[in-house]
């Protein structure tokens, strides 16, 4: 093939990639909302555990002591701290509130929380006797409020970030079909013995991607979330949803790009382009380029989390290493 002939082939993929991504894109569009929640879990969990941090335990206090709601029984009387927003009587009650609260029982018979004083809130009273609308015997961390939600700034942010998480969600399904055209544009340069590794390349690949997007979701950012929002503890922590999705999305695509290395070793590795002997003897290199990319990916600056980041991958160096040893043969034209 000639060089526009080239050209031609790689715009002839691009589209196919493209058109792909969109029709992808556009049945994403229908679960953009399980996406998005699923995505901010870890933050959401986050931003709750450092709220509560920055108030006492929900519950009575009395005699210098915090009793859980669990443990309360009838006519214990004490002050109740608001550890999130919640409504009463059609008024948003702020976290870090208090009000004297008396435990009593109900029309129903059942125990539950009624203040014992009007509870000012801005310029609207809350009289006494009204009943506190919390779970008595739900534990304060098993729920969440309005505080530990991530939150937008126009209305339009709702719209554009559902069709962020669309196209992103779209890129993460579209993986092996783009992994496809990759080998399809590369794979005229192969001797045809060397074509037949698609199927295992594509499938490694995929597979990898999937497990490095987890990692990441699941052992990486928690832990770097902790750390942003414990830095921030001494602020009112409201954090824009666009803005944590750009963050999350990069950490799981970077980790997802990142766990390729196996797959992509032991293709080359089948070529006789790599050695183990090879990946080995340019270790060193190889340290200082993890490092970098570590360096690039974290959200962080402290070492603990950079290190988070570039320990899995000197683990899959590591793993390269033996891939391309069982794996490595000569390059021959049959």
């Amino acid at each position: 093939m000639s060089f526009l002939e080239h050209l031609d082939e790689l715009r002839s993929r691009l589209m196919r990639s493209v058109l792909f991504v969109f029709v992808a894109a556009t049945l994403c569009w229908f679960v953009s909302g399980p996406i998005y929640s699923f995505l901010a879990i870890p933050i959401e969990r986050a931003l709750a555990e450092a709220t509560r941090r920055q108030v006492p335990i929900a519950g009575l206090t009395g005699q210098e002591q915090i009793l859980p709601l669990s443990t309360l029984k009838e006519n214990d009387l004490g002050r109740y701290v608001f550890t999130e927003e919640i409504k009463m009587e059609t008024t948003l009650v702020p976290v870090g509130a208090s009000v004297i609260a008396r435990v009593a029982k109900d029309t129903q018979g059942k125990l539950g929380l009624f203040v014992e004083e009007p509870l000012y809130v801005g310029n609207k009273v809350i009289p006494k006797g009204s009943r506190l609308p919390v779970d008595f015997m739900q534990l304060p961390a098993e729920y969440s409020g309005e505080s530990d939600k991530l939150i937008v700034t126009s209305a339009t942010d709702s719209f554009a970030l559902y069709i962020k998480v669309s196209l992103y969600g779209a890129i993460c399904l579209s993986v092996p079909f783009l992994l496809w055209q990759i080998w399809g544009f590369v794979s005229p340069g192969l001797y045809p013995h060397e074509r037949g590794y698609v199927t295992p390349f594509i499938l490694l690949s995929s597979i990898s991607f999937v497990l490095g997007a987890m990692f990441a979701y699941k052992v990486i950012f928690p832990p770097a979330a902790k750390y942003l929002l414990g830095i921030g503890s001494d602020f009112r922590l409201l954090l824009k949803a666009d803005d944590y999705f750009d963050f999350i999305i990069l950490v799981m695509l970077g980790m997802g790009v990142v766990f390729q290395m196996p797959a992509i070793t032991y293709v080359l590795a089948r070529i006789g382009l790599i050695t183990a002997r090879y990946l080995v003897r340019i270790w060193k290199t190889a340290f200082i380029v993890i490092l970098v990319v570590a360096a690039v990916l974290s959200p962080t600056n402290d070492i603990p989390n950079m290190l988070l980041f570039a320990a899995p991958m000197i683990v899959l160096y590591i793993v390269s290493i033996f891939v391309a040893w069982i794996f490595n043969r000569p390059r021959t034209a049959t």
